[in-house]
């Protein structure tokens, strides 16, 4: 007698945020330390967000402000999508090598 069994698919929440138009941001913050505010430190933050409004790293940056107390120089933000439309096209045929 055959079994039957529930086939559970489990997806990446990253892959699924890139179907829905999400890419990989990339920033590069510059922050004053709170001790020394003469000297600059560099902190760099990635996760998928959507251009060119970056709400998830917005964010992240009011967070930082209200949060903690490096104050903020610079944010230099680099975004690619990982996903674009010309990697997926319909297959026209199917070809068979024995």
């Amino acid at each position: 007698m055959i079994e039957a069994r529930k086939v559970e698919l489990k997806v990446s929440t990253d892959f699924l945020k890139q179907m829905a138009g999400y890419g990989l941001a990339t920033a590069e913050i510059l922050y004053r330390l709170p001790d020394h505010p003469r000297l600059l430190q560099s902190y760099i933050w990635q996760d998928y967000d959507l251009a060119p409004n970056f709400p998830t790293l917005n964010k992240f940056l009011n967070f930082w402000t209200e949060k903690l107390e490096g104050p903020l120089h610079s944010v230099r933000v680099a975004h690619a999508k990982l996903i674009r439309p010309a990697e997926f096209r319909t297959v026209d045929g199917e070809f068979r090598l024995n």
